[in-house]
């Protein structure tokens, strides 16, 4: 999968790759909105070009506040998440290229204010969803934000997923429509059980082995583009 070829549709301003974006964006101004004041932090999973965080970050009156990490294996589209964030003025945005599922990225902000899984859940196998809602409650703090992305074609496992962040004490904010082309989530922490504790090191949450694989096995991705 060529996946920097694959951010193309976002220069179509109908596609729905295009109208998914504009909703995760509003997720993250809300998440922002509301954080309390004070230095922020957030992490970005499978960031691809960071334009859903560099792009509200650009002009968002708490640009200053956050330190963030974007997390990305092609080279390709981290080049551009780094140059789109040093023309914003974000010095405080780290791109990395590295297997984002790997904790070790992520050790040093958690547990963080705001964290992005966007095209990851449509990319992996059930269990390793699950696996990575649960490293969530050590890696959001309370009170913090997960925003996520999963497609809505057969299996429509949206549903599952939002019951899998209510058992571990996620609080559902928003999930998008199942009409409207795309899945997006966003459920803030409320505690879990109080026996989370902290993010291990070198720990592997998901192995990504992409849509187009798990439709061609049988696993009921859905089709080309849907599965982000």
């Amino acid at each position: 999968m060529d996946w920097q070829a694959w951010h193309h549709a976002y220069d179509s301003p109908d596609s729905w790759l295009t109208r998914r974006l504009h909703a995760v964006q509003d997720r993250i101004r809300d998440a922002l909105d509301a954080a309390p004041r004070g230095p922020l932090r957030v992490a970005s999973m499978c960031a691809g070009q960071g334009r859903d965080l560099v792009e509200v970050l650009a002009d968002h009156p708490r640009r200053d506040d956050v330190r963030a990490r974007l997390v990305e294996l092609d080279p390709g589209n981290t080049a551009y998440a780094a140059e789109s964030a040093r023309r914003a003025g974000l010095s405080q945005v780290e791109v990395v290229t590295g297997d984002a599922s790997l904790t070790d990225h992520y050790l040093d902000l958690a547990p963080a204010d705001l964290i992005l899984i966007c095209g990851v859940f449509g990319n992996i196998v059930d269990a390793d969803i699950e696996r990575t809602v649960d490293a969530c409650t050590r890696l959001c703090r309370t009170g913090g934000t997960v925003v996520w992305t999963r497609n809505r074609h057969a299996p429509d496992r949206v549903p599952v997923v939002c019951d899998w962040f209510e058992e571990r004490g996620f609080e559902r904010l928003w999930v998008s429509d199942p009409d409207a082309g795309f899945g997006v989530g966003a459920h803030r922490f409320t505690g879990g059980t109080g026996e989370e504790g902290e993010l291990a090191a070198d720990r592997r949450m998901f192995d990504f082995v992409g849509y187009d694989v798990l439709k061609a096995a049988g696993a009921g991705v859905g089709s080309r583009g849907a599965g982000a």
